[in-house]
């Protein structure tokens, strides 16, 4: 750092780094996004111009690789992460990795131990954002009892994936629609839909799982892909999974981008003497019922108690030593990186998975 001024550079500048990270870093003292490096050249210019960004570079090495960076923004997709994560941790390089943390279990362990190997440096995943509003509160909840003893983890998600408008209006699939790179294995490995978003905040409230079972299917086998050739679909478009939690609950989720006139997301946690209930978007407002209560009620919660996004602070901070990197860090990143393989495991052989793998 020259004269106590974080540099951050910008190794790919999809949609969440224009939308968050860009805007987010700025937000803080004593840091200045310096560089970028995009698929090409010609994007990492535009991309320059339009938030004025001093240095482009042709490519993500010579990035990694200059003196005048300390912390690197990584913004592709999954494909990249593990090389580029291991590569800017051995050039002294503090790390913010976009979501998913990789391609399968074994890359993100790779991550983690690169990680270890270097313990003066932070190294943070972008965290699942849709509960971060009502996260502190249902753990409370959870901690102090109003649930009892946790039965059981029910989870919906009509994911947006696949369908022509994102899934607001005609919640129907539609074959017609062009290939995501989210259904290309090769980019996205064993992420499934928002598979390990959800799983990483059900882990807040109820712990890991212990094993896992599940059934996929691709119900369009082909899309075209964005240079119009016919590209077979190699990720699911409709997941069921049952879980066995460490804490001895029991989870049933979903995810799916063809269940017609299905929309948003909703979330129950069961136990012995309480129910809560998230169901959204936006997952901002929490329900709750007791033993004895007839129905739900809202269950408010304190201005000081709602969380949000704060990923490029508390990543700052954590370089700064201010506070330590909560959400997320590698380890939890491997946790959610195995549940996924196990995923798809189970759904290629039939059989229970167990975890840790």
């Amino acid at each position: 750092m020259a004269n106590g001024v974080i540099r951050v550079g910008l190794v790919g500048a999809g949609a969440n780094t224009r939308l968050r990270h860009i805007p987010g870093i700025r937000e803080q003292r004593g840091v200045e996004i310096v560089g970028v490096a995009n698929r090409s050249r010609e994007s990492g210019e535009r991309i320059a111009g339009e938030y004025e960004i001093p240095k482009v570079y042709d490519n993500w090495r010579q990035l990694i690789d200059d003196d005048d960076i300390d912390a690197v923004c990584i913004g592709t997709w999954p494909y990249m992460h593990r090389t580029l994560v291991l590569e800017a941790l051995a050039a002294d390089k503090h790390v913010l990795c976009e979501a998913r943390m990789a391609m399968n279990a074994k890359e993100a362990h790779d991550m983690l131990d690169a990680s270890r190997r270097k313990p003066h440096l932070v190294a943070q995943i972008v965290p699942a954002p849709a509960t971060l509003v009502v996260d502190e509160t249902i753990i409370e909840h959870v901690a102090n009892g109003y649930l009892g003893e946790i039965l059981a983890v029910r989870l919906r998600v009509a994911d947006a994936h696949g369908r022509v408008d994102g899934g607001a209006a005609d919640t129907f699939v539609h074959p017609e629609a062009p290939l995501h790179w989210r259904q290309n294995r090769d980019l996205s490995g064993y992420n499934i839909l928002g598979m390990g978003i959800w799983y990483e905040s059900i882990m807040r409230y109820v712990g890991p799982a212990a094993k896992v079972i599940a059934m996929t299917k691709v119900c369009v086998p082909r899309r075209m892909d964005e240079e119009g050739r016919l590209r077979a679909v190699s990720v699911p478009d409709h997941v069921n999974v049952i879980c066995e939690m460490e804490s001895g609950a029991q989870a049933d989720l979903s995810w799916s981008t063809i269940t017609g006139m299905q929309t948003g997301a909703e979330m129950w946690l069961f136990g012995t003497e309480g129910t809560l209930a998230l169901k959204g978007p936006p997952m901002t407002s929490l329900y709750g019922g007791r033993r004895g209560d007839s129905e739900l009620k809202e269950i408010v919660i304190p201005e000081n108690k709602k969380g949000g996004w704060r990923v490029e602070e508390e990543f700052i901070n954590a370089i700064r030593g201010e506070e330590p990197v909560t959400r997320t860090p590698f380890d939890v990143g491997v946790q959610y990186m195995e549940w996924t393989e196990a995923v798809t495991r189970s759904s290629q052989t039939g059989q229970a998975i167990s975890l840790p793998l």
